[in-house]
């Protein structure tokens, strides 16, 4: 009888450190750690919004240089697995700054710097690891991407009418500089422009350490997403 009970203690021991390794994390992750923002997206202008554009402005072109301004931000989303259980980390930061110049339908230029010793996330043990040993904002304070070629739209969407359409840049991170070529997704709003994109990101290619930190792992690649919001210079 003694034995069986020993033996009881010990599988019910094991039991309840089996559940606290697997549960605790389910309960952290979907439960007390807050959940990821969803993805950057573009705004709905409101018909009241549109309707107040005039017909002129509407199908005349964009010419000119146009500013980054409030209400752009810039991110990354990275999927992390603690004791199996998957979660996806988010960090963001508004502190972007840059301009496109738009030649009738042809965008000649376009650059942005982004800030990365403001980027947070809704974690500080993460964000000091993204600060130091992931990032080392630094040695390396400032993102940037400057597109390497024009591009050509097919026309000028009106007010609300969202388009895309490939850009080819130099995205510098970490100190190092990459061609990319991804989709972005434009519309034209009651007082300015939005585009808003994503940027498959494989660490090693840029020469960051992987994240995984303490019993946290994650995938070998990540996204970059922006948001930016431009006003006439």
């Amino acid at each position: 009888m003694k034995g069986r009970t020993w033996k009881f203690w010990l599988l019910t021991g094991v039991l309840v450190l089996a559940v606290g390794v697997v549960g605790g994390p389910f309960v952290y992750i979907h439960f007390i750690e807050k959940k990821a923002p969803a993805p950057l997206s573009l705004s709905s202008p409101s018909a009241s919004a549109t309707a107040t554009v005039s017909t002129t402005n509407v199908t005349t072109g964009v010419s000119g240089t146009w500013t980054i301004t409030s209400g752009s931000t810039v991110g990354y989303r990275v999927q992390e697995v603690l004791f199996g259980q998957s979660n996806t980390a988010a960090g963001r930061t508004s502190s972007v700054t840059g301009s496109i110049t738009v030649d009738g339908k042809t965008v000649n230029a376009a650059t942005f710097t982004v800030d990365m010793t403001t980027v947070t996330s809704d974690q500080q043990r993460r964000d000091n690891q993204f600060n130091g040993r992931i990032m080392d904002t630094s040695s390396y304070p400032t993102a940037t991407f400057k597109l390497s070629g024009p591009i050509v739209l097919p026309s000028i969407p009106a007010v609300g009418v969202q388009a895309s359409t490939q850009a080819t840049g130099e995205l510098t991170m970490h100190g190092t500089s990459k061609t990319v070529t991804f989709t972005i997704t434009g519309q034209r709003t009651a007082s300015g422009i939005e585009i808003t994109g994503q940027i498959p990101i494989t660490f090693a290619d840029w020469n960051i350490p992987n994240p995984s930190f303490g019993p946290v792992t994650t995938e070998d690649h990540g996204i970059l997403e922006f948001l930016l919001v431009f006003k006439r210079a």
